[in-house]
């Protein structure tokens, strides 16, 4: 008990103080401030304002009691989420007095959403148990094929991200063909059902690269990514993996485990294929350098007939031989030219062949069709079905639905 405190327990005493309101709020609020040292609290937010100083003043209660708070612009600022009515948070904060109106109060200096502090100890847990199992080493990354011939992708099937990769994947490289292997990304068991679509597209070994990918969310939203099972199944998986969970500045486990992590799904997609814009530039561009270098070779032995022109000074016998040495390499410059334009114009006919054989629409153009069920998945065995399934056939002009009436295996 202070000084000041004491003299205020001595009734009756002639020394007794009569404090004024000023004075007693002041002495109650620097006794709670030096009484409490920054400590958490939590607590279910009520009554939330923003100031338009931009001070945030709300209420922190439980079943039992609530508490006054308020968080200064200098760090709610440092924030990366607004709480709103009804949300758990806990709170990093002071106890103080607001002398003014006398309301006892609490200063936040920060807020995260009740339970982040669990959810990042067992991040940190499992990604050093997996680190120190060597699950992360750099040199048991594999190399992200330039040009795979069947991409897998794992995610939901209604999810914006897929719609993202599959957009992505059919302007960057239409002719290669997607396989999705479809899987809840959020909710209870989530995590179990990723393990099994990431060791289902394992077992069928049916891809050349698989992104596993969804789209940006809170910690908890993009949890199941933290899991160790997921873990498992990426490390175990033998076809190269790209992760594309969350946005640019959300890791999870599944982005250090996997060979390669892309900042988005669709940074992802980009990664797994190669531009077929950028294939017809750099074709260009070979057929442009081409040229340059046979002008270059032309003007060089031009000035050497200039040369040799300059020189024919001696009698008329040196003089025809020299023109017979000049058109002997006038025809050998003539042959080398044609021989080396014919293997250029085959290389780019073989090129420009190449490119149309990619086009699956020159393939359906010859009489063939693709089918596919009910999902949109393309159907490749007659395993995939069953007598009355309703498929999609896509011709090279229109589509007609059909139904499966006998199946030979």
């Amino acid at each position: 008990m202070t000084d000041f405190a004491a003299n205020l327990s001595q009734e009756g005493s002639s020394n007794a103080k009569v404090l004024t309101v000023s004075e007693l709020n002041r002495i109650a609020k620097n006794i709670l401030e030096q009484s409490f040292p920054l400590f958490w609290v939590s607590g279910e937010v009520s009554n939330f304002t923003r100031a338009a100083s931009g001070h945030w003043y709300f209420s922190l209660k439980d079943a039992g009691a609530q508490v006054r708070c308020v968080m200064f612009k200098g760090r709610n600022s440092y924030v990366d989420f607004t709480p709103r009515e009804g949300d758990k948070i806990e709170a990093r904060a002071t106890v103080t007095l607001y002398e003014a109106r006398g309301d006892f109060q609490l200063t936040v200096e920060f807020v995260q959403r009740a339970g982040l502090g669990a959810l990042f100890e067992a991040f940190e847990k499992l990604k050093r148990k997996l680190s120190a199992e060597g699950l992360f080493d750099a040199d048991i990354k594999r190399a992200i094929p330039k040009h795979p011939k069947q991409i897998g992708v794992v995610t939901s099937a209604d999810a914006a991200a897929l719609r993202d990769v599959l957009t992505t994947l059919k302007r960057r490289m239409p002719n290669i063909p997607v396989i999705i292997y479809p899987t809840p990304v959020q909710g209870k068991g989530a995590a179990q059902l990723i393990a099994n679509a990431i060791n289902t597209a394992h077992e069928r070994a049916e891809c050349d690269v698989l992104i596993i990918c969804r789209g940006g969310g809170s910690i908890e939203d993009l949890w199941q990514f933290n899991e160790e099972i997921v873990a498992r199944a990426i490390a175990n998986c033998t076809i190269p993996t790209i992760s594309g969970v969350g946005h640019e500045t959300d890791f999870t486990i599944c982005d250090f485990v996997a060979d390669t992590r892309a900042a988005t799904p669709t940074a992802a997609a980009e990664l797994a294929t190669p531009s077929r814009a950028d294939m017809l530039n750099k074709t260009n561009q070979l057929k442009l350098q081409l040229a340059k270098n046979m002008q270059f070779v032309l003007n060089q032995k031009s000035q050497a007939l200039d040369y040799l022109a300059r020189r024919v000074i001696s009698p008329s016998q040196q003089i025809a031989q020299q023109k017979n040495q000049v058109i002997q390499l006038a025809n050998r410059l003539n042959n080398s030219i044609s021989q080396q334009l014919q293997r250029k114009q085959q290389n780019l006919l073989r090129l420009n062949q190449n490119l149309q054989h990619l086009n699956p629409q020159a393939v359906l153009t010859r009489g063939y069709a693709f089918v596919q069920n009910k999902l949109g998945n393309i159907v490749s065995t007659s395993s995939q079905l069953q007598n009355g399934d309703e498929v999609t056939l896509t011709f090279g002009s229109g589509s007609a639905e059909a139904n499966i009436t006998k199946i030979k295996h």
